[in-house]
């Protein structure tokens, strides 16, 4: 590993983690329904989904995922099904205020979990490893899994980072969404919808 080579996977690691997907949508989505601490806890779930990732990745365990489609689409599903349920929640909710005061209400453990949850239930992360590492790794070098581990330290760092900035700014944008009581009835929708789109994104994901 060189300086040049963790410079170009950073770039490619920060363009790939900025692209729309189901991670960063749902972090859009809770920060903006819940405040920028819901964002931060899930953001904190999700980086902790992503530690097993790499390490599933690091050790091979995803290859059998790659290579099996019953494993591929029951994870995939799983992780459909707990998204819609998530926003089968957040419909049965419209039409009610959120709460101006949401920093005391928040269960911090509850978003933690959601956001573990979401990260391991899409089997499209592991298998974007599988795919997107070896690009920038040097066999000639040897020790692999420990090239491997530290192209998955780089990604989780940046993806905190951008996940966090995510969280703030979508937070923002809830507060001023919250001081507009017509508004605010309709962020239980908007993140119902976003919910049922990432759920449906997954569901009709192919390897």
């Amino acid at each position: 590993m060189d300086f040049l080579s963790i410079l170009s996977f950073l770039g490619a690691a920060i363009v790939l983690t900025l692209m729309p997907g189901p991670d960063n949508l749902f972090i859009l989505a809770q920060s903006i329904g819940k405040g920028k601490n819901a964002g931060i806890f899930t953001t904190l779930g999700l980086c902790t989904g992503l530690l097993v990732h790499i390490t599933a990745a690091t050790i091979g365990i995803s290859a059998v995922i790659y290579h099996s489609a019953f494993a591929f689409t029951v994870v995939k599903y799983a992780g459909a099904a707990y998204l819609l349920f998530l926003a089968y929640q957040s419909f049965k909710e419209k039409g009610t205020s959120l709460n101006l005061e949401i920093k005391d209400s928040l269960d911090y453990k509850s978003l933690y979990k959601k956001g573990i949850i979401m990260n391991l239930l899409n089997p499209k992360v592991s298998l974007f490893f599988l795919a997107f590492f070896p690009q920038f790794i040097h066999y000639e070098n040897g020790n692999v899994s420990m090239q491997m581990l530290v192209y998955g330290f780089l990604f989780l760092l940046q993806t905190l980072v951008i996940f966090t900035l995510i969280s703030m700014f979508s937070g923002k944008v809830g507060d001023f969404l919250r001081k507009s009581p017509a508004i605010s009835k309709k962020i239980h929708m908007i993140q119902g919808t976003l919910f049922t789109f990432i759920g449906l994104k997954i569901a009709f994901s192919q390897k």
